[in-house]
């Protein structure tokens, strides 16, 4: 089966744009379960990118762009199950819910009404799993993944806040592109192959993901890395999530729309 032209991915978008507003506009507790899932689901990539990217340091040490490949190889499967299964990732709907808005299916202020409330469930998903289920497990308690988490967490907190921002930029280009590429597939393998390439790709170029730096960040905190909640905010979440916006409303969804979207419907 052929994949979706462009056109029928941006039909698919507003469709799906629009059922998420439905979503988060009246069925609270269903919205609610969809933003924790997407939380947990990319916190379990993460946990999956570290243990496996670090896990190999004699092989790695003298090969930094191969512990960033092995890495961005198994981070990918978070995005997956969220597309697949139907979960609700903030970092996406910045993407989706901008074609259905342009297309007038819902206000602006639905938009952001959904965006505030889907963060919110992806960081309690992502918190919720990170300390029960990695801290409270131990999977980072020992080395190489100790000193690997407080590193990581450390780094993501010392760069500028421009640095970060064009980062988020970034990541969610990628992301918003692996949900694009998803869309315009049919079969299973096409969806997991479409989420798989970009989700990589900004793993190893190392770009700032806020819904995974819910991971990330918190997991280094409980390990014992030098960083403040207030520091991590300031620092990291806030330029983040502004870059993620940026990324994945500006350059994905409002450029295909205006690309693709049949504006006489």
């Amino acid at each position: 089966m052929e994949v979706r032209t462009p056109r029928e991915v941006i039909e698919c978008a507003v469709k799906a744009g629009a059922g998420k507003v439905a979503t988060s506009s009246g069925q609270y507790g269903k919205f609610a379960i969809l933003s924790v899932l997407a939380g947990v689901y990319i916190a379990f990539g993460g946990i999956l990118s570290l243990t496996i990217g670090y896990g190999f340091p004699e092989i790695t040490s003298g090969n930094p762009g191969l512990q960033r490949l092995l890495s961005g190889c198994m981070f990918p499967i978070g995005l997956i199950l969220v597309v697949v299964l139907g979960a609700e990732l903030f970092t996406g709907n910045n993407a989706l819910l901008i074609p259905s808005y342009m297309a007038g299916k819902h206000t602006f202020g639905a938009v952001i009404k959904n965006w505030a409330l889907v963060y919110i469930g992806n960081f309690a998903g992502a918190m919720a799993f990170t300390y029960l289920l990695v801290h409270q497990c131990g999977l980072t308690a020992t080395e190489p993944y100790h000193s690997a988490i407080i590193q990581i967490a450390e780094a993501k907190v010392s760069m500028t806040w421009m640095t970060v921002f064009l980062k988020g930029i970034g990541a969610n280009w990628c992301v918003c592109l692996a949900v694009w590429l998803a869309l315009s597939g049919h079969s299973l393998i096409e969806k997991m192959a479409g989420c798989w390439l970009p989700v990589m790709a900004f793993v190893a170029l190392g770009y700032e993901h806020s819904i995974a730096n819910m991971f990330f960040i918190p997991a280094g905190m409980l390990e014992g890395a030098d960083i403040g909640v207030i520091e991590s905010i300031n620092a990291n979440f806030i330029p983040a999530t502004l870059g993620n916006i940026a990324g994945g409303a500006l350059l994905v969804g409002c450029a295909h729309a205006y690309l693709h979207l049949n504006k006489e419907k």
